[in-house]
């Protein structure tokens, strides 16, 4: 199945202050989530962004949000974001039905996350360079129960090429050079 940007919402998961410092690769995870918020804010495609507990895990960290033309965030207690209202809504307006999703932890809250969507009928599409645990341990776990429960997993380059489709989009050059 090839990922249209007209059928896609991207979905950054908790990337907040108290979480960040403690990922595994952390300075790589950053970067290429980073990457792949400017990529999918060059092709229009249109993102959500949660946060858990901000009263203790503190915002979403400042690499992130200023990339974000109008940064909101939705809060949310729960570990998967579908258990949140405002998330479903925000998800069912947006007639996505394509989820690319980024963020912490792979093996909690992304994983609950892309579980419920599977379930609810969308297509969650875990974007593996953009997502992050506490261990390498963990991050090889979520990716095992990921390929159980048949959810797709790709990475940054491969999904924003996917998306621009060819070498003649408007947007081609800028995702070329964001990728390099």
């Amino acid at each position: 199945m090839r990922l249209e940007r007209t059928e896609s919402i991207g979905l950054v998961i908790d990337i907040q202050e108290r979480l960040v410092p403690v990922m595994y690769k952390k300075d790589e995870f950053v970067l290429n989530s980073g990457k792949l918020v400017m990529g999918l804010q060059e092709l229009n495609v249109p993102l959500l962004v949660t946060q858990q507990y901000t009263k203790g895990l503190g915002d979403t960290i400042a690499e992130i949000s200023t990339l974000i033309g109008h940064f909101s965030y939705i809060e949310k207690s729960s570990f998967s974001c579908c258990d949140e209202p405002l998330f479903m809504d925000a998800l069912q307006k947006s007639g996505a039905k394509n989820v690319l999703i980024g963020g912490i932890e792979s093996h909690i809250c992304v994983l609950q996350t892309a579980i419920d969507l599977r379930a609810a009928g969308y297509n969650p599409v875990i974007v593996f360079d953009c997502v992050s645990s506490r261990s390498k341990q963990n991050l090889k776990l979520a990716l095992e129960r990921f390929r159980f429960e048949n959810i797709m997993v790709t990475g940054s380059e491969s999904l924003l090429f996917e998306l621009t489709k060819s070498s003649k989009d408007r947007s081609f050059k800028n995702i070329s050079k964001l990728v390099k």
